[in-house]
């Protein structure tokens, strides 16, 4: 019987990574979102493990049901998913319902998780740098940006994936026991305000040049009293703003051509 056991080669994982990686967004539908692109990652495994016709079918099946992720920390969810596969295929009384409660289990906490990372952390923060560069006309700051979040993205996803696929079902118990799952958002969610925070400080930029005669002194509105009373207090001001608006329902385009059209008019007038 050892000699039949059906097993997969990294060649195959690879080919089913790469899928995923850069097709997760090609296929999106209303009512299953990106289940056609899992299904899609899932036919050279399927391919590999399963020799019947019906077999294969079932299987495309079993992965075209509903599922929404972050794609590259998410993509643990696949390696799991193809550990489970393989052991099924080999005889292990895994259910289609054990291996869908698996996925659906997993991909909301996941996506919560790469979403952070991704955009709330590692994104601002390559922007800043590549910003930076770019203000002083130096054409490596874009490049330097795309090159870095590339390497960082594919490097994230390339390591969940094969460690879901070495640990198996093993990885949901250690993802989510002990409240693992909770301090990793946690914290993740603190970093992301934290570089917010000090991207807004940096880059969000307001003053006034309006100069006020008290008597026969002049009193200059930004110097003598904005940052007397906190450097930095206007474009903080418009941060909050523009936070309160987003809030409240207000589209950000709308928003952003209400900063134009005030910034336009406060130009006209001197406020600003």
């Amino acid at each position: 019987m050892e000699t039949n056991k059906k097993s997969l080669t990294r060649k195959d994982l690879l080919k089913s990574w790469l899928i995923w990686t850069f097709f997760s967004h090609s296929c999106y539908n209303y009512e299953r979102l990106q289940a056609l692109a899992f299904a899609h990652s899932m036919t050279p495994i399927i391919k590999k493990l399963y020799d019947k016709k019906e077999e294969v079918v079932a299987a495309l099946k079993r992965h075209l049901v509903f599922f929404n992720t972050e794609p590259n920390v998410g993509s643990v969810i696949h390696g799991i998913t193809i550990a489970m596969e393989e052991e099924r295929a080999n005889g292990a009384p895994i259910s289609d319902e054990a291996i869908t409660s698996v996925k659906t289990s997993l991909m909301g906490p996941l996506a919560g998780i790469g979403d952070t990372i991704t955009q709330g952390i590692l994104a601002p923060i390559l922007i800043a740098f590549g910003v930076d560069l770019a203000k002083t006309g130096n054409l490596l700051g874009p490049v330097f940006y795309a090159l870095l979040i590339g390497i960082a993205i594919l490097g994230i996803a390339y390591f969940t994936f094969f460690q879901g696929y070495r640990l198996g079902k093993k990885a949901v118990e250690q993802i989510l026991e002990g409240g693992l799952l909770k301090n990793v958002i946690s914290g993740a969610g603190i970093m992301g305000a934290t570089v917010i925070g000090a991207l807004t400080a940096k880059f969000v930029s307001v003053s006034t040049p309006v100069i006020l005669t008290v008597g026969q002194a002049q009193v200059k509105l930004q110097d003598d009293v904005f940052n007397k009373i906190m450097p930095g207090l206007l474009p903080l001001l418009l941060t909050l703003l523009v936070l309160r608006l987003l809030r409240r329902g207000n589209s950000p385009t709308k928003v952003m051509l209400w900063i134009v059209v005030i910034g336009i008019v406060g130009s006209l007038v001197k406020f600003f």
